[in-house]
This record gives structure tokens, sequence and C-alpha cells, in this order.
């Protein structure tokens, strides 16, 4: 049944999202809000074909810590589930994305005609500068930029890795950040094709302010997004404890690649 109801949604997933796309296809000779609320809309009916196909729903927390304007939302990214749960909350987004993500017909026309900031990988250090520049105008206009600190997804249960550019930037932009925790890689795995029942939650944490020191920042921010999303993963473990077995071969692996 698992297998099955995976199946079933992986199909009407990617149907829905190519229907999307072709039925906005207009939006993407408007302003950029256009684009960003078919991003919305992705996110709000990906999530309920969720619910009423894999049984997975989702809990909001914190709600009351998303702040109005200029933001940098440094969320912890373990799943596909975080990349169209974000945008649901904020009215300006614009994400930090892989450049190769541009190149993908129709999603990459989307990407570029709602302003988000694709980035080169590969350049790695030279890369920052023209980052910060891109990010300062972006929130002279009151925006709100999405980045993972750690660069990619992480299995649940695996050690953080998070990488410095994040308060490099927090230090050069002086705005207030944002940290998000979840556990949505119990539900919705890396890399997997099963998708499991229950309750993915995504939780807003209280807002740092501009002006530590970097590396205070920096400790802060890993701190406070890890042990809020550990203790997401343990209230999931509590409530469903067949959720520790997915948890533990995952900490294996990871053990595995150390």
């Amino acid at each position: 049944m698992l297998f099955l109801r995976s199946l079933v949604f992986q199909i009407v997933f990617f149907a829905n999202t190519i229907a999307l796309m072709l039925i906005w296809l207009p939006g993407l000779f408007m302003r950029r809000q256009v684009s960003q609320e078919l991003g919305r809309t992705w996110g709000r009916t990906s999530l309920w074909l969720l619910d009423k196909i894999c049984g997975t729903k989702i809990e909001w927390r914190g709600l009351e810590n998303i702040t109005s304007g200029a933001v940098i939302v440094a969320c912890k990214h373990q799943s596909t589930w975080d990349t169209f749960v974000l945008p649901i909350k904020f009215p300006d987004f614009s994400y930090i994305l892989k450049h190769e993500l541009i190149w993908l017909p129709f999603f990459g026309w989307y990407l570029l005609a709602a302003e988000q900031v694709a980035i080169d990988r590969a350049k790695g250090g030279k890369l920052l500068p023209q980052l910060i520049e891109k990010s300062k105008k972006i929130f002279a206009q009151g925006r709100q930029l999405f980045i993972f600190p750690e660069g990619t997804r992480r299995p649940v249960g695996a050690p953080p890795q998070y990488k410095v550019g994040i308060a490099h930037l927090y230090d050069a932009t002086n705005v207030p950040v944002l940290p998000v925790a979840l556990n949505a890689g119990l539900f919705w795995p890396r890399r997997s094709f099963l998708i499991y029942p229950g309750t993915a939650v995504i939780e807003f944490l209280p807002v740092i302010p501009p002006g530590l020191p970097p590396r205070e920042f920096f400790r802060l921010l890993q701190n406070e997004i890890e042990t809020a999303s550990n203790r997401l993963i343990d209230e999931a473990v509590t409530k469903d404890p067949t959720v520790a077995a997915r948890l533990e071969r995952n900490r294996a692996k990871a053990a595995e690649k150390a």
C-alpha cells in the first residue's frame, strides 16, 4: 500500500506541476509576483495531494515569528518538501538556487520570471561577492531571501554541515535572519521514492537580529536550527515508534559515509 500510494502521488505530483506551468504561461510576461504566486499555488496543491494520497499532513509552528520586509530565511533542508512549502507564507521571496535549474524548460523560465537568484556552485569562494551584491538589491526592495545554510539536502539524523557563506551574507547585508527547523525528511526522505504518512512539522524560530559578530551568529544559527529540528524529530518518533527505524537507517548510512 505504501508503494502504491507513493507511486500514485509521484504521478499526480508531476502532472500537477506540468499543468500549473502550462496554465500560468501568460504570467511569464507579467511582474514577478505573478510567477511567485504560481510557486505558492504549487506548494498548496502539493500539500493537498500529499495529505489526500499519502496521508502526509503539515503542521505550521511559530508563524508569529515571521516578519515583514527584508529578511534572510535560513531553513534546514531535508526533502523536496521544503522547497515548495516555504513560499506559501512569504509575499515576495527569492531563492538562492543552483544555476543548472534555470536551464530546465518551463520550470527554469518561471525561476527567471520570479527573479530568483541562480548561482554556480563550482565557483566556490569567488561567488560570494556576486551573491552579496544580488542579495542587497533584493533587500532594498523589502523582499525575503531563502537560503539552505547546508547548501543541499541532508539525510535526517546525519551530522550537520553548515557552510560559512551564510555568516558572510548576514554580516555584509545587515538584515535579520529567520531560522527555520523541520522534520520533513522523516516522511519524504531525500532521494526517496517512498513517502510515509504522518505529520511533517515546520517551525519558524525567533528572528536573529543583525549586528552580531559573524562567528557568534554562525554558532547561534546552527545551534537554533539543529536543536529545534532534533526536537521535532524526537516528537515524531515518540508519536509513532515506526519512525525510529527510518531514523536509525539514515544515521547508519551517514556513519558509513563519514
